[in-house]
């Protein structure tokens, strides 16, 4: 059994700025994020500046994230292509993405498109040893009416994994992304275990007084995103279904979401969620020569 390592994200615009100062601390591994354009990024060039500045550490990158519409923006398709073509230069296995949609058409409109895409997107990542892996993410958008991605609950899971079955295409789960649909996240450890191959560490609190009041339509916020440990989800539960499950990849800590340990208090979050998650993992290995 491989332990889960824990690890946090740097923003791809901030790359040096934030993984200079991650490295400092106890996190295992990272992951770049970008969402929706790159910006003109040089991925050798910063593969170049990653090592550098990971040099001796031991901490790796794990995964590289680009959430975009690639079934609607061509741009958005070939950014994605070119993220998949140079992750193996970070030692990345895994690029996290959208499953994007045809927007504002419901998400059954989208699965033949989507099966096109991400067939070839999908074997572009096996060829080159890599899982290619959906955010759960809603993005403000519904069955109804999709924003850019479709991939945000179990039935339109459904339909992806039907469309394409490949192996190394899955999740990039995050209890949240359930949370704020008022799905119970738990349960799709179990039913989705060959499928959730990356995870996003962040938790939410649901306030069910402002559900009771107001319902999830009115005025009043009844969901915020939290770091793990701050919010309602027992991790060590988590774990138990990950180990169980076989998962040996690791769990990269979203930040810049919690409503109160923001801004000056980010870091304190990061690290509380850190130890946190360390703790519900179980502490540090520690072989048993008996």
């Amino acid at each position: 059994m491989e332990q889960i390592k824990i690890g946090t994200i740097a923003q791809g615009a901030k790359y040096k700025q934030q993984l200079t100062e991650y490295v400092k601390y106890g996190f295992e591994t990272f992951q770049l994020n970008w969402h929706m354009e790159l910006g003109g990024a040089d991925l050798a060039e910063m593969a170049k500046d990653c090592e550098q500045i990971l040099a001796d550490s031991g901490k790796t990158i794990t995964t590289l994230g680009l959430y975009c519409n690639p079934l609607q923006n061509e741009s958005h398709l070939e950014n994605l292509k070119y993220v998949i073509d140079n992750a193996h230069l970070f030692g990345a296995t895994t690029v996290g993405t959208f499953a994007g949609a045809l927007e504002g058409e419901p998400v059954e409109a989208a699965i033949p498109r989507f099966k096109e895409v991400f067939s070839e997107l999908a074997k572009r990542a096996a060829d080159r040893g890599l899982k290619l892996v959906i955010e759960n993410c809603p993005m403000g958008g519904s069955w109804k009416k999709a924003t850019c991605n479709i991939g945000f609950c179990p039935d339109a899971w459904d339909l992806m994994f039907d469309a394409v079955p490949d192996k190394n295409f899955g999740l990039e789960w995050e209890p949240t992304h359930q949370m704020v649909q008022l799905i119970e996240p738990m349960p799709q450890l179990k039913r989705y275990k060959d499928k959730i191959l990356h995870i996003h560490g962040k938790d939410a609190t649901i306030d069910r007084d402002a559900i009771a009041r107001n319902g999830i339509y009115g005025s009043e916020t009844f969901v915020y995103h939290r770091f793990p440990g701050l919010g309602d989800n027992n991790w060590r539960d988590i774990f138990f279904w990950l180990y169980k499950n076989g998962y040996e990849g690791d769990i990269c800590i979203e930040g810049y979401h919690d409503p109160v340990y923001r801004k000056d208090w980010e870091m304190t979050g990061q690290l509380h969620a850190l130890n946190y998650l360390k703790f519900c993992r179980g502490g540090d290995f520690t072989p048993a020569n008996l």
